[in-house]
């Protein structure tokens, strides 16, 4: 038999549930809508009532992954402890840690990295979160999972490492002048050609990324 204070706690979580359901909205879609708001105290409730923590919205996404688009931390934390998937993809192959990793939602990315995170998962180009990260200047993510052990040489879709996307899809400035470091500091190879047959180091040189080149001659690039 229950006792009282258990009993009262499932009664009002599922007095909470019931009116949102009566409009047309299932548990699920409200634990959607408590995730992106990072309220804890609902995810709670909702997940004692018994909705499903891996439960997808219309475009695929659990709840973890809503909450890491909007980086919800605290949200993106209880799911996390209450079993939610952080390799569950969308219908676009996002999840909670290959979002995380490529946005640079470094707190939400550990967290993954602590909770089973697939270092081989890829996104929709065939890229690791590494490949994004470097892309888009996210130093301490790009340290992070090197760290974490992830591949510094896995090619995409496009031909390109995380050193070529560093190069040729980045700024040259110093964010992206860290990141092409840190990656040759960590294996990478440094002649690694794209798709093309164009190396780092021309890629480098034609866009006038002198010290991203100067980076490159030293590892021995080609």
């Amino acid at each position: 038999m229950l006792r009282l204070p258990t009993a009262l706690a499932l009664a009002l979580a599922l007095l909470l549930a019931a009116p949102l359901a009566a409009f047309g909205e299932t548990m699920s879609d409200t634990l959607h809508a408590a995730a992106a708001a990072n309220d804890v105290a609902r995810i709670e409730t909702l997940l004692a009532a018994g909705a499903p923590v891996d439960a997808r919205d219309a475009g695929g996404a659990t709840a973890l992954l809503v909450a890491t688009h909007a980086n919800r931390l605290e949200a993106a934390r209880a799911l996390i402890a209450a079993g939610a998937d952080v390799n569950a993809k969308d219908d676009i192959s996002d999840s909670p840690y290959l979002y995380a990793g490529a946005r640079g939602h470094l707190e939400i990315l550990r967290l993954t990295l602590a909770h089973g995170a697939d270092l081989g998962s890829t996104n929709r180009f065939g890229g690791t979160a590494l490949i994004p990260a470097a892309e888009r200047g996210h130093v301490e993510t790009v340290r992070t999972l090197i760290a974490a052990g992830v591949d510094v040489d896995h090619v995409n879709r496009l031909g390109w490492t995380a050193l070529l996307e560093a190069i040729i899809l980045g700024d040259g400035g110093e964010r992206h002048q860290q990141i092409v470091a840190l990656l040759l500091a960590a294996g990478a190879d440094a002649s690694l050609a794209d798709g093309e047959g164009t190396t780092p180091l021309q890629h480098a040189r034609s866009r006038g990324y002198a010290a991203i080149e100067a980076s490159l001659v030293a590892a021995g690039a080609r």
